[in-house]
């Protein structure tokens, strides 16, 4: 393993080429439940700066990141290479959601060169990252790319701006844990 002091150069070009990243966050304390999410889709990751990046969050079925960022902030983005030389990075640090309903959401959306549609977006999680480290990933298997999914914007594309608003309430109103998320919308 080797920690590194920045993201750039190699490992921001690595970062970068990752069709796939995975979100990791807990609950404060011994209690709850620990989340690890697996993320993707061109255009939906950046790299804002050597101490900070963000991804789109979608609606989905639950919203266990976001109720995780509110409690204390800590969250692991994870990337792993199933094509090319083997290597796993890892950025540590204190995230926030920043849902559409808010008027920094645009601010943050523009700093998408390329995102996919939109519409679906709940929030924006906009990441400080105190840690980079690199490891050897040996036993990551070797997988070929075959491209996006487009299930999750097609999902949302039938739902109006309403609709997804109802969605949070319903759906994302509480976290597996019973903490309060999208109660209001």
């Amino acid at each position: 393993m080797k920690l590194h002091e920045r993201i750039d150069g190699r490992l921001r070009e690595f970062i970068e080429a990752q069709p796939m990243f995975f979100v990791a966050t807990a609950p404060t304390g011994p209690g709850g439940h620990v989340n690890v999410s697996p993320k993707g889709m061109g255009g939906t990751f950046v790299v804002l700066g050597e101490h900070r990046v963000a991804y789109l969050d979608y609606h989905g079925s639950g919203a266990e990141t976001t109720a995780h960022l509110d409690e204390n902030g800590r969250i692991t983005i994870m990337f792993c290479a199933f094509q090319g030389p083997p290597n796993i990075v890892r950025l540590h640090g204190h995230g926030r959601a920043v849902p559409i309903t808010t008027p920094e959401y645009a601010d943050l959306l523009r700093l998408f060169p390329s995102p996919p549609d939109t519409h679906g977006v709940r929030s924006v999680i906009d990441i400080a990252v105190d840690r980079v480290s690199d490891s050897c990933g040996y036993s990551v298997p070797l997988m070929a790319y075959e491209g996006d999914r487009d299930l999750l914007i097609r999902s949302h594309d039938r739902r109006s701006d309403a609709d997804l608003t109802e969605y949070r309430r319903v759906k994302n109103a509480v976290s597996i844990d019973g903490r309060p998320i999208f109660a209001e919308g």
